[in-house]
This record gives C-alpha cells, sequence and structure tokens, in this order.
C-alpha cells in the first residue's frame, strides 16, 4: 500500500486563529467560557474545549449575563451582537476574516439598494450569520434550480457566497445566475476563501493517482464535505472520517494507492493516527504531495489583543 498525504490540508489561518484566541481566552478569563456555536465544526476540537471546561451554546438564553462569551469562527448576525450587548455579556470576537468581508459586502450592497443573492447551504452557521446582516434584502439559493426558480423584477442585483464552498459548484450557481440576469454584479474579489479552494485543488490533482480517499473532518463541515465530494465525481471510493475509530479496513486492498486529506477544521494529529493505522496493519509507505505553499496568518481579535495586554 501507498499512502499520499495531501498538502495543503488540515487547519486554516481562520481555524488556527480561533482556536487560539479561545486557548487564550480560557488560560486569562479561566472557565466557564462560553461559546456561540461550536468554534470549528470539528469533533475533536470541540471535544477537547469542553473537556477543559468551555461551554457550547445554541442560544445566548443559555449564557448567564454578564458572562463572557465567544463567537466562534463562522460569525454571528448583528441581532446576536445586540442581545448579547442587551445581556452585558463580555464578547470576543473569533470571525474569520474572510468571513467578515462576505459581511461587510452584504452590508455594502444592501446599502446601495442591491437584492442579493447568496450562494449558500441552509442552515450553516456561517451562511445564518451573513443573512442577518441584511435579511430584507438577501435570497439565499443552493444550486442552479434554485436559481431558474428565481423571480427578480429588479436591475440591481449582486451575488456573494459561503467561503467553504465548492468551487466548481459555486461556479456553475454563478454562470446560471449570470445567464438569467446579466447585469448582476459580485464581490470585486471571490468569496470562497483560499485555504478551500487549496484543499480542493490537491483533492481534483491528487485523486487521479488514488484508489481510496480519505477526508478528515466532521460531518458537520462544509468544507471536508465538498473534498469527500470531489473525490466521488471523479470516481474514487472517498470516505469522510473524524479519526482512525472511523476506518474499516475493509475499505483498503493491500495494493491500494490511498490519498489522505483533511478539511480546513482538523486536527493534524488525527491524521497522524491514521497514517500510523494504515502503515500498521498494510506495511503503507507514506509520501508528502504538495501542490502549493501556505502562509496566510491572521492575528488574533483586536479586541481581545487589548484584554490580552491588560491582563499580561
Amino acid at each position: 500500500m501507498k499512502i499520499i498525504l495531501a498538502s495543503p490540508r488540515g487547519f486554516c489561518a481562520g481555524v488556527n486563529m480561533a482556536i487560539e484566541t479561545l486557548e487564550l481566552a480560557i488560560k486569562l478569563f479561566g472557565v466557564p467560557i462560553y461559546v456561540y456555536h461550536e468554534i470549528v465544526h470539528n469533533k475533536h476540537v470541540v471535544e477537547r474545549f469542553r473537556a477543559q471546561g468551555a461551554v457550547f451554546v445554541e442560544t445566548l438564553d443559555e449564557v448567564p449575563e454578564g458572562a463572557q462569551l465567544l463567537y466562534s469562527a463562522h460569525g454571528v448576525s448583528p441581532e446576536i451582537r445586540r442581545i448579547s450587548a442587551e445581556r452585558n455579556l463580555k464578547t470576543i470576537d473569533a470571525t474569520c476574516p474572510l468571513v467578515i468581508k462576505v459581511h461587510l459586502e452584504a452590508v455594502r450592497y444592501a446599502k446601495d439598494g442591491y437584492t442579493i443573492v447568496l450562494i449558500g447551504h441552509e442552515g450553516h452557521d456561517e451562511v445564518i450569520g451573513t443573512m442577518g446582516e441584511a435579511p430584507e434584502a438577501i435570497i439565499l439559493v443552493e444550486s442552479p434550480e434554485d436559481v431558474d426558480r428565481l423571480e427578480l423584477s429588479t436591475d440591481k442585483l449582486a451575488y456573494l457566497t459561503q467561503t467553504t464552498l465548492s468551487v466548481d459548484d459555486a461556479n456553475r450557481i454563478i454562470a446560471r445566475l449570470k445567464q438569467r440576469f446579466p447585469h448582476i454584479v459580485g464581490p470585486p474579489k471571490e468569496d470562497i476563501c483560499y485555504a478551500t479552494q487549496n484543499r480542493q485543488e490537491a483533492v481534483r490533482l491528487l485523486t487521479r493517482e488514488a484508489n481510496v480517499v480519505l477526508v478528515l473532518g466532521s460531518q458537520n463541515s462544509s468544507n471536508s464535505q465538498r473534498l469527500a465530494e470531489l473525490a466521488t465525481e471523479a470516481g474514487v471510493a472517498a470516505h469522510l472520517i473524524d479519526g482512525p475509530a472511523d476506518i474499516d479496513l475493509a475499505w483498503f486492498g493491500p495494493q491500494d494507492t490511498v490519498l489522505i486529506t483533511a478539511g480546513a477544521s482538523a486536527p493534524e494529529n488525527v491524521v497522524e493516527q491514521c497514517v500510523k493505522l494504515l502503515e500498521e496493519r498494510f506495511g503503507a509507505t507514506t509520501e508528502s504531495r504538495a501542490i502549493r505553499e501556505e502562509e496566510v496568518y491572521f492575528p488574533l481579535p483586536k479586541e481581545f489583543r487589548q484584554m490580552a495586554q491588560l491582563h499580561s
């Protein structure tokens, strides 16, 4: 057996920033510390923080007045910020800067009188937060068929996308939008994040050499789901798994070439555990293959840097 380790894989700059922010918040302020939604969509990361005393909540009713609250990497709506202020919550915003960019674009387009078509997955934390910026101006679409059903009379149309979509899927929907509404405008720089694109590119190129693909990531991780779908669309058996406990040895033959990658919120130590399992069971050799280098870094949230200085 041969293992190809795809690179880039795993944590992106936004995930690193959010995780580092929560680690420092626990260190500075102690526990319990409340987190609105999962800090990132990964079971291992969430369980690790829960064991340290972080409390993940889905509604602000679960957070005591005046408590410390951290917003997850996926962002929140203005309504959540308003309720947090009413409840005197001490908030730290760990929203990924690339998600903030989409929020600002939504605000700008809405202010200028545009109807915004948001391409994304209904119910995803990021989509809920973005739509909350201008709920009266945003329409969500998930497919080219959704675009076909749109009945819009306005000439002022704009589109935005969730940051973790499949590049191919988003491009298909954007092409249909431009076909139906030639006057539609989009952001000056595309919304799908660099890490999502890089991980998809690596899978697209390296799947050609593989018989089986393992994608490390949780089922609720949008970008991890897209990686598994890409491999499946290429005709290769792909499995989205949280870790080695999910591996079924019947998936593999002794001569297989196995491509292993990880979504942007999956920890590297879990990748290493899966590689070790296949090396031990099948005598696999491992080769790392880098498609491109990533050197993006996001600093800690501004208000958190100020808090950290006060407590140092």
